[in-house]
């Protein structure tokens, strides 16, 4: 069973800037599509991004402009950079390994205005 570990939340002011990386166990991920989603309190979660194993990745309508996806296989990681960071933004994102139904535990990001 492959395990997740999320990382790089915190609080930061509108307008900052963010790189949250998720560190698998296993090289297993690196044939998954990985999958980045959000929940904010009282929300359900949301699907933010994805990049397959292709490295082809895409991205929620309204976050394509300010969120990167990506991968790093040598490291089992997947990382997601958000600029220009919003109130709204704020949530708990956590990382998602498709195929395998495995989620990591989240981190929190939280902006203030």
């Amino acid at each position: 069973q492959v395990h997740l570990v999320e990382s790089g939340g915190g609080l930061v002011q509108a307008g900052g800037s963010l790189r949250l990386s998720c560190a698998a166990d296993s090289s297993i991920v690196n044939s998954k599509t990985m999958a980045w989603y959000r929940q904010a309190t009282g929300k359900q979660r949301e699907l933010v991004a994805t990049i397959p194993s292709d490295f082809n990745p895409d991205y929620l309508a309204s976050v394509r402009d300010r969120f990167t996806i990506s991968r790093d296989n040598s490291r089992n990681t997947a990382y997601l950079q958000i600029h220009d960071l919003r109130p709204e933004d704020t949530a708990v994102y956590f990382c998602y390994a498709m195929g395998l139904d495995t989620w990591g535990q989240g981190t929190k990001v939280t902006v203030s205005s």
